[in-house]
């Protein structure tokens, strides 16, 4: 067992957080403080007591807002308890019945994607529903760089020459006024299934099942497009079943069977792992174990990927590989191998976009350095921008949403990069940090004209902008976000608890599984490691390895991911052979059948 000794805490006894370990200013500019409060402490203690959880998960799950009367359902949700009647959604019940028309009379069906994790889970979902129950659906997603996000007018036009007879828009479509008035000109009734935020018009189309659209009252706006997906068919199956359409010779299919794509589409979208989504991950993960979707596995087997599959491997490994095809090569190979029941195709595929992310890769290391060179250069001799935005005529589109990423991570500031055109006009991706909705921000961007498109959620956006609107756009939001910003305690790390080398064992990791699986809305426990030696450090890439030792001799593995160059990177490599508290989360590795403890490094401070 992880001993007392191994595993100590700081609560502090006021209503301020004191820094932990004394941290103030960390290598990465961050103030330490213990995430478990006075008024938390208490409800760990009773999870403990009349749970029988170990007194670490306990903490984990009080620390989290986790009450002593969720902890059950906390531990073990279900589809079924947590899945709330479809018809909560608005128009949920014009969807469901135009689903079932058309599966009733084998229409032709378009299932129009977008080219993300979430629009890939989302269009393989509702292909293989239909598969199941007879129908052939061609799935269409638009090339990033010459069509952008969503329908649009000419492929709609094509479409509808094609004989298209219903177009489901899933992860897209709640904005695409044009191409929707298109199809409703055509004669094509349009479903759209969504979840990014939109304003009170909506465009023309026969339904429109969005729990972030303003008449939408369910309460299920956190939930990704691919478990907006998961409810309609839910919702159509339901409808299909009252009308007898199922019998001796037609069976229901059994729809939690595709959790697995679910889970895959919730991790990547990066939405809060709350209610029906933890129940979505948790069953899904179980789905994914039996690695029946022979896409995913295949994906697995290219990215090396040994043992069970995890969420940190959907998020980090497995999804990347499949946004690299919407990134810079095929954006439709993500959906091809979702809803590929071919072992030698979904090889092949998989292979395919494992070679496209090595040279998204490549791309974005130089992309980023220069886009942190001209965020720091516009910042010099001033205060950080409250919002970063950068730019360059020579940044591939696919790729902006990755810097955006790194520059939020480096800065913490929500941060826009945008890949100019030659004739001006640019693609931009944001990123933000919590507390800071983007989306709405970009949405009011674009009815003041400052933008010519834009849209997305609070943690994501997309935007169209030319070039000489930059300025103003860079003064709309330090207008609009600097004091929201500056309130936020962004440079805060919270600490789940301290811990001893000899304390980070496989065992505690497996504990804290149990309280798990950990994502957005529910962050991976941190542990701070106090005073341990440096033993090892050397450069891996971007990236550091290290191995830190205690003062019993036990010793802890780990990687600092993208530290080379950085403040934490000179602080890890100047400490080589002395102390250093640090601080990071614990995985478990496994390679060639061997488990071993791994501690992802976040952060590093000097002792005191």
């Amino acid at each position: 067992m992880t001993s007392a000794a191994a595993l100590r805490t700081e609560v502090p006894t006021g209503s301020a957080r004191r820094a932990f370990l004394g941290v103030e200013n960390s290598a990465t500019g961050t103030r330490w403080v213990e995430r478990l409060t006075p008024e938390t402490a208490p409800v760990a203690l009773a999870i403990a007591q009349r749970h029988e959880v170990p007194e670490i998960v306990a903490r984990v799950l009080a620390a989290r807002g986790v009450g002593v009367d969720d902890v059950a359902r906390f531990l073990d949700p279900t589809v079924r308890d947590l899945l709330p009647d479809p018809l909560v959604l608005t128009d949920m019940d014009k969807a469901a019945a135009i689903l079932a028309d058309a599966i009733a009379a084998h229409r032709r069906i378009v299932i129009f994607g977008d080219y993300d994790v979430d629009g890939a889970s989302s269009s393989a979902l509702l292909a293989r529903f239909l598969r199941e129950l007879g129908l052939d659906p061609e799935i269409y997603i638009p090339d990033r760089l010459f069509e952008g996000y969503g329908p649009n007018v000419e492929a709609v036009k094509q479409l509808a020459v094609r004989g298209a007879e219903l177009i489901v828009c899933v992860d897209c479509g709640s904005t695409s006024f044009d191409a929707l008035k298109t199809a409703e000109e055509l004669n094509v009734p349009v479903v759209v299934l969504d979840h990014h935020e939109v304003g009170v018009a909506l465009p023309p189309a026969a339904a429109i099942v969005n729990p972030n659209r303003a008449d939408d009252l369910s309460g299920l706006g956190y939930l990704a497009a691919v478990g907006v997906v998961f409810v309609t068919i839910v919702a159509a199956n339901r409808v299909l079943r009252a009308r007898g359409w199922y019998g001796d010779e037609r069976r229901e299919p059994d729809l939690l069977k595709w959790l697995d794509l679910v889970a895959l589409g919730t991790i990547c979208d990066v939405v809060p792992l709350v209610a029906l989504n933890r129940a979505f991950v948790v069953k899904g993960m179980i789905a994914l174990a039996h690695r029946d979707n022979r896409g995913i596995a295949a994906l697995a087997d290219a990215a090396r990927l040994s043992g069970a599959i995890t969420p940190r491997h959907l998020g980090f490994l497995i999804g990347p590989r499949i946004n690299a095809g919407g990134r810079i090569g095929d954006a439709a190979l993500g959906a091809r191998l979702l809803t590929s029941d071919d072992p030698a195709v979904a090889e092949a595929l998989a292979l395919e976009l494992d070679r496209l992310n090595q040279e998204r890769q490549q791309m974005e290391a130089a992309m980023v350095d220069e886009a942190i060179a001209e965020a720091e250069a516009e910042s010099l001799g001033a205060t950080m921008p409250s919002v970063i935005i950068t730019g360059s005529p020579r940044w591939h589109a696919g790729i902006a949403g990755l810097i955006a990423s790194r520059l939020k991570e480096r800065f913490h500031r929500p941060a826009i990069a945008i890949a100019f055109q030659p004739n001006g006009v640019g693609t931009g991706s944001g990123r933000s940090i919590p507390g800071i909705d983007l989306g709405h921000s970009v949405r009011t961007a674009v009815e003041k004209g400052i933008l010519i498109k834009g849209g997305g959620h609070p943690m994501a956006a997309g935007l169209t902008v030319t070039a000489d609107r930059l300025g103003e756009l860079r003064a709309f939001f330090e207008a609009n976000l600097a004091a929201p910003v500056m309130a936020l305690d962004g440079h805060r790390l919270e600490i789940d608890a301290a811990l001893s080398a000899r304390g980070a064992s496989l065992e505690l990791i497996e504990m804290l599984e149990r309280a798990g699986p950990y994502g957005a809305g529910h962050p991976e426990p941190v542990f701070a490691f106090p005073s341990h030696r440096v033993t090892y450090v050397e450069a891996a890439g971007a990236h550091l390895r290290l191995a830190l030792t205690s003062a019993d001799g036990a010793s802890v593995r780990g990687i600092a991911f993208r530290a080379q160059g950085t403040p934490l990177g000179q602080m890890l490599l100047a400490a080589r052979g002395t102390l250093l508290h640090v601080a990071g989360t614990l995985s478990i590795d496994t390679w060639q059948g061997r488990r071993q403890v791994s501690l992802r490094v976040l952060d590093a401070a000097l002792p005191a």
